[in-house]
């Protein structure tokens, strides 16, 4: 048999395996701290493994979700700043798990990228594993894909997957919501991760520059954040203080997450046939970044309302005599709660959600 002549490694075709097996090394603590009942939080097999006896469940039913950041992974890249995206991706698919009343129990992640790089690699997994112990969740494992000649250098991708449980007598939404019933709005962190080629279209149209200040204030940065920053403030993880409050009041009888397409299209999901969401903009305070998109990039209010969160990035249905409780609930586990609407019967052919009011942009 004749020998090879040319000589070729896997590296000179553009994968380092040596630049793969530096990243596990890099992120093997990150992996470590999401320990919790149930996982021990090691990485390195060919699956992860969780315990649901020792997670403390009697009945339980599954939940799983998945999910990706989508475009926002850009101003990451652009900006060079990717400590916050891997929260973004634990939110994106913890807060979906939370809304059916699962605790989310581990996490996978899959990241691809053109060149792998295990600093940008341990950033991100950093983030990972930083939403993860806010969540409450164990990171069991993930995968790792260098693949030169479908990402450019310096780009990248990730997925998220998640799986949560609740127990069977616990899912949501419940079969009682009725019309009167309260609509609480949880408020957002900011943009969240919905939305972010209007965002990125709008930035082109400003002029601005990644590392210029952001023209609107940064909160819940400080004043003088780059504009890359203020729209990277990842998405905030619901999941601790809607779990207390599904615990201790038992009267949360639904919860949607308002991602894409807002409260237009994600309401309805949880609401049963006949019912429907009346929504006073009147109550709702956009953050100043909304404002600024709206006015950029002369964006009108309907459009804003089914691609942006507009300030509310998660709502509760709740009977009217138990709204107070369950707000003091959140508010003690820090959330800020508003009262935007209620429940109402829902006329042959009429839309999930209507609105009344003005959104304040």
């Amino acid at each position: 048999m004749s020998q090879p002549t040319n000589g070729l490694k896997y590296s000179d075709a553009g994968v380092d395996i040596d630049a793969g097996n530096r990243l596990v090394d890099r992120i093997k603590p990150h992996v470590r701290s999401t320990r919790r009942p149930g996982a021990d939080g090691e990485i390195g097999g060919f699956g992860g493994l969780f315990d649901l006896k020792a997670a403390g469940f009697t009945d339980p039913v599954l939940v799983a979700a998945n999910d990706g950041v989508g475009t926002k992974l850009k101003i990451a890249i652009d900006a060079g700043s990717h400590d916050t995206v891997g929260i973004d991706l634990v939110a994106m698919c913890v807060n979906d798990l939370v809304v059916q009343g699962a605790e989310p129990l581990f996490f996978l992640d899959y990241f691809a990228t053109g060149k792998l790089d295990p600093v940008q690699g341990e950033a991100i997994v950093a983030g990972i594993a930083k939403g993860c112990i806010d969540a409450g969740c164990a990171l069991i494992g993930g995968e790792t894909a260098e693949m030169p000649g479908m990402y450019s250098c310096g780009d990248y991708d990730l997925a998220g997957f998640a799986v949560g449980a609740a127990e069977r007598d616990a899912l949501l939404p419940s079969g009682d919501i009725a019309a009167g019933d309260v609509i609480l709005g949880l408020a957002s962190a900011g943009v969240h991760s919905n939305g972010f080629s209007l965002v990125r279209r709008i930035v082109e149209l400003s002029g601005l520059a990644w590392n210029a200040p952001a023209p609107f204030n940064p909160a819940p940065l400080e004043p003088g954040a780059t504009l890359a920053d203020a729209l990277l403030v990842p998405t905030r993880i619901y999941v601790r203080p809607l779990l207390q409050a599904i615990r201790q009041t038992g009267a949360i009888k639904a919860l949607a997450h308002i991602t894409g397409g807002g409260f237009t299209e994600n309401i309805p999901r949880v609401l049963p046939d006949g019912l429907m969401a009346r929504i006073n903009l009147d109550t709702i305070a956009p953050p100043p970044v909304f404002s600024w998109l709206a006015r950029t990039g002369g964006v009108e209010a309907t459009e804003m309302l089914r691609t942006f969160n507009c300030g509310i990035g998660m709502i509760a249905v709740v009977a009217q005599e138990h709204a107070d409780q369950v707000t003091a609930v959140l508010v003690e586990a820090g959330e800020q709660v508003v009262r935007i609407g209620q429940i109402a019967a829902r006329a042959n052919g009429a839309a999930g959600v209507e609105y009344s009011g003005k959104l304040d942009l």
